[in-house]
């Protein structure tokens, strides 16, 4: 090894996750997806990164039963039956490559557009009818759309461990639905979904608290959230520590057993006069474990100034600091995206130390993945 990168090795529990190490492959929405049914393509996609050691995977969105909570063609399903035999076939795959997999289950909100699938008349649907401060998409939804909304999580939910998954993630982060109730600036509300911290936070407990009480004790909820939106790569939910207890209590007194804190550089810090990084203050303010993401791996971040764009080069960097990090306690698991996407013996070279084999994050490299 190059760098002491032992501590990206060692196991690590909670409740139905057993990981062989610290390591995850994060979510990355890829649409390879043809009538929203993973193929067996996708199963060998997951299968080749479980077979070169990644501990969990955490698959790409996959879109809970609510008609609105798709957004773009060619992404997964996570119910009919199709689909969720598609994703048996994953499972199986990667369990038997001696990995761990959970799904993160997803609803797009006011990302959707009317004409984009499975029915193309349906809008975009979210807390306040707002795509971002002051721009206007889709409906405001009522009280029974919200239970319908819960509802499909926890359905989606009782779906993923019949099929043998190892727990499941929530995506609460990027300005999806579940982060636009979060969000002022696109949750307008006056009832008790709006207001204050807590008030906004309701939606999101609602859904972790029917998942709780569908999968049972042990099934382990993982919660995705992120200070940034893709609207607005300078939002925040919480402008110092105090407020970011205030947002995530109620998530713990919910049922979360592990905060996934999705940042676009994860060596940054979050507040002033701390070094700690998001997934950092959300161990120390929750003492539940925390996961960090955003750029492991490489040398530029997948957000350009005022850019979404994931095609932008990046070369293969050292991992000492976040290694460092790990040592420290600061978090106890780490999401590598990118790095993973190109090279799914990523990790392998990480721990081998032959850090000049590892594919550079280019457009080419995009494009031929597998």
């Amino acid at each position: 090894m190059s760098t002491n990168t032992g501590r990206l090795f060692t196991p690590f529990n909670v409740k139905s996750l057993s990981l062989r190490n610290r390591v995850v492959m994060a979510p990355m929405t890829r649409t390879f997806s043809p009538g929203y049914v993973p193929t067996e393509d996708v199963a060998a996609y997951y299968e080749r990164r479980a077979k070169a050691g990644v501990g969990l995977i955490i698959t790409e969105g996959t879109t809970v039963p609510h008609k609105a909570a798709n957004g773009y063609e060619r992404v997964p399903a996570f119910h009919g039956e199709k689909a969720l035999a598609g994703w048996k076939l994953v499972v199986d795959r990667v369990h038997a490559a001696g990995g761990q997999i959970i799904p993160q289950l997803w609803h797009v909100g006011a990302i959707r557009k009317a004409g984009v699938g499975p029915d193309k008349d349906v809008p975009g649907y979210s807390p306040s009818g707002l795509y971002k401060p002051g721009k206007a998409s889709g409906v405001a939804m009522s009280k029974e759309d919200i239970t319908d909304v819960v509802n499909a999580f926890r359905d989606a939910a009782v779906s993923a461990k019949s099929l043998g998954f190892d727990g499941l993630e929530v995506h609460g982060a990027h300005g999806y639905l579940v982060d636009q109730f979060f969000w002022e600036g696109t949750n307008q509300r006056t009832d008790e979904y709006g207001g204050s911290i807590a008030n906004r936070s309701r939606f999101a407990c609602e859904i972790v608290r029917a998942i709780r009480a569908a999968t049972g004790d042990d099934f382990a909820i993982v919660f995705r959230f992120s200070q940034w939106k893709q609207q607005d790569y300078d939002a925040k939910l919480a402008r110092n520590p105090e407020e970011l207890k205030q947002f995530l209590q109620p998530l713990v007194d919910a049922g979360v057993d592990v905060f996934h804190c999705s940042t676009r550089r994860f060596w940054e810090p979050e507040f002033e006069n701390s070094e700690l990084n998001l997934a950092g203050w959300t161990k120390e303010l929750t003492g539940k474990p925390a996961m960090t993401v955003g750029s492991v791996g490489l040398d530029g971040d997948f957000v350009g100034e005022g850019n979404f764009d994931m095609t932008s080069a990046a070369n293969p960097a050292g991992i000492e600091n976040l290694t460092e990090r790990m040592e420290k306690g600061e978090f106890d698991l780490v999401a590598v995206g990118r790095a993973l996407l190109v090279d799914p013996e990523w990790l392998a070279k990480i721990k081998n130390g032959a850090l000049s084999d590892i594919k550079p994050y280019t457009k080419d490299a995009l494009m031929s993945l597998s």
